[in-house]
């Protein structure tokens, strides 16, 4: 949306689109998209061959910025999962999984049928240059008949392969000189078992031949520890790389610390942290023309914007509004910045600012949420109290609307996952977080900043270890202690839900304490030796438990609900992804069967396609919280505020 026009203008509507990428001259938005393909342009066609028949493939796709049809700028069978445009927009950089010929395919075939090699099937992943001139001559002459580049081979025409990476390419990011691009890399098995295989390459571009591939074909490691890197970007300076960790350490041997940021010196190989005076967590950053950047960083409930000139210069706090700050966005040649910004009084917008320095005069540039401004919303304070070991522990109550600060109230305790994360002053409405929800159905809303969370220093956050649930889950109930203490919870309208390690620790906590009247978790583990197993980031589940099953072999037991489920009592409501491989659905049947073997009221709704985010269908985000709220009137008491949603 141009900031002088009253309205925002839709582009597409095929509703798989994502990842919009302007071009550096305005002129043009590319973006990725799975739209159902019945053949691959110039693939050969067979009969037998299901997987050329309506896939959803992920291409690379363009559209003119003043709108018009969007077209294939990529194509054949391999998705294309990431991609950078270049800095003068005369080219487009792409990652496929290497392609293969159908001479390839068809042996393949031949010999495994319909077998899957699990691992051993996967390949690494092929870097390819696109001209746009190359792409817009393509799309002119649509309808014509395309035969591919070679006999065996189909692809995108003028495609030239740069590089090729042994691991999966997450994402390409190119110097603002042109002369360098840099990528960082993840498992091909999309599960996080070997941290060597996260890593930051570099392919020099001034180096590449006139065929389009470097001598060798192999990028330059830049990095080498054992974090897990990931949202990199170039620096102004066309030599040090940034970038993000929220898993591992740069510094030595793996440790879950709060989320950090750091840049890489290209040619050396030299690291620096960002914020390496700052005790909290930096969720998100942008590089300023000036090779200084811009940060969201969380300490308590808040989650503020930090400039900082450089790795070595002060982490200065800026002037801004209470709540929270995010997706932060920078020009190339203006001060302007772009956020997301909301608090539980302001609903999600976009932002824009003449600066860092002029937050307060920001102006919201899209009205996505104005229908919530319209009713009344719920109002939230944070609420500290001190667990059984002496420890100060924070979290957020989120009244019902008009029962601010009110006594006596039903209460659910919604814990949050991660469990590296936290909540605050922000706004929220969607399946995952529904606090909002809950309190304008009635009820007040205890948000748990339990030990593990981030926003209150690195030993805060490390005291989870090795204590994976039994810790934490003190810390929790030894806040609902503290509320009905207060006189703020009444003890017998009491529930507990959470979804992913929050649905881990509901399903902990109904084994500990009889005192929940209702439970609704999802996509939470009840044991941990099979949850390591198919758990898609194995790093933190084994740090956290101090080893891998055999290395810690009473904590796997003495850490599961599921060797304690005998003592729960509490009605629970469960919830998975048929295809969660973050959480394996298993995990939902496992409790389910146990909690329905001793009689304990129970239900399982099982969302067919969902992963462990429920993304696919926006049916089943609505359905999720329309049971859960059904859940807690019928075992919790009714509030008698509002009726649950429809």
């Amino acid at each position: 949306r141009d900031a002088a026009e009253p309205s925002l203008r839709q582009l597409t509507q095929s509703g798989h689109d994502g990842d919009p990428q302007w071009s550096p001259d305005g002129r043009w938005i590319a973006f990725l998209s799975e739209r159902k393909v019945s053949a691959s342009k110039g693939a050969a066609k067979d009969d037998d061959d299901a997987e050329s028949k309506d896939k959803e493939v992920a291409q690379l796709y363009l559209i003119a910025a003043d709108g018009g049809e969007a077209f294939p700028a990529t194509e054949g069978d391999e998705d294309a999962h990431s991609f950078a445009w270049s800095p003068d927009s005369r080219s487009l950089y792409y990652a496929t999984r290497i392609p293969w010929t159908k001479t390839q395919k068809d042996a393949y075939k031949k010999e495994w049928k319909d077998v899957i090699q699990y691992r051993n099937s996967e390949r690494g992943d092929e870097i390819f240059s696109l001209s746009l001139a190359d792409i817009l001559a393509g799309h002119a002459a649509k309808g014509t008949k395309h035969e591919a580049d070679s006999a065996e081979a189909a692809g995108t025409p003028g495609a030239k392969s740069l590089a090729r990476s042994d691991f999966h390419v997450d994402r390409l990011a190119v110097s603002p000189d042109g002369k360098r691009l840099a990528f960082n890399t993840s498992s091909i098995s999309s599960r996080e078992e070997i941290i060597s295989e996260f890593e930051i390459y570099v392919v020099d571009l001034m180096t590449v031949d006139m065929a389009g591939a470097s001598p060798d074909r192999s990028p330059r490691r830049i990095t080498r520890n054992e974090a897990q890197e990931g949202d990199i970007t170039w620096a102004s300076d066309s030599r040090h790389v940034m970038f993000h960790v929220s898993l591992g350490s740069v510094e030595g041997k793996y440790v879950d610390t709060q989320e950090r940021a750091y840049w890489v010196d290209a040619d050396t190989g030299a690291t620096a942290r960002w914020a390496s005076d700052f005790d909290g967590s930096v969720a998100g950053y942008a590089s300023l023309p000036d090779n200084s950047a811009l940060f969201s960083a969380g300490l308590g409930t808040e989650v503020q914007l930090y400039a900082q000139q450089g790795p070595a210069a002060k982490f200065r706090s800026l002037s801004g509004w209470h709540g929270s700050y995010g997706r932060l966005s920078s020009a190339k040649s203006s001060s302007r910045i772009a956020f997301v910004y909301s608090s539980l009084q302001h609903p999600e917008e976009v932002y824009l600012a003449d600066g860092p320095d002029h937050l307060q005069q920001a102006r919201p540039i899209t009205a996505f949420n104005q229908l919530f401004t319209e009713r009344a919303l719920p109002q939230g304070t944070p609420y500290r109290w001190t667990s059984s070991d002496g420890t100060p522990v924070e979290g957020m109550l989120i009244y019902p609307p008009g029962k601010f600060e009110a006594k006596g109230l039903p209460m659910l305790t919604l814990i949050h996952g991660g469990p590296a994360d936290a909540d605050g002053d922000h706004f929220s409405a969607d399946w995952y977080q529904w606090s909002g929800l809950a309190a304008t159905n009635g009820w007040l809303v205890f948000e748990p900043n339990y030990r593990g969370s981030t926003g209150y220093g690195d030993k805060f956050l490390m005291q989870i270890v090795p204590e994976i649930v039994s810790r934490p889950g003190k810390d929790i109930l030894c806040g609902v202690d503290s509320l009905v203490k207060d006189g703020i919870a009444d003890p017998e309208h009491l529930a507990i839900a959470g979804y992913s390690y929050g649905g881990y620790m509901t399903n902990w906590l109904i084994t500990q304490t009889a005192r929940f009247k209702a439970a609704m978790t999802g996509a939470g583990a009840v044991e941990n030796a099979a949850n390591w197993g198919n758990d898609d980031t194995t790093f933190d589940d084994a740090y956290f438990l101090g080893g891998r099953p055999w290395e810690a072999r009473q904590r796997y037991h003495d850490e599961a609900a599921l060797f304690q489920i005998d003592k729960a009592k509490t009605p629970t409501h469960m919830v998975g992804g048929s295809d969660d491989i973050r959480v394996a659905v298993l995990e939902d049947y496992l409790l389910d069967h146990a909690l329905h073997s001793l009689g304990i009221p129970s239900t399982l709704l099982i969302f067919p396609g969902e992963g462990h985010g429920l993304g696919k269908n926006p049916w089943h985000g609505k359905i999720k919280v329309r049971e859960e709220l059904n859940w807690l009137e019928k075992y919790a008491g009714k509030p008698g505020v509002t009726s649950a949603v429809k």
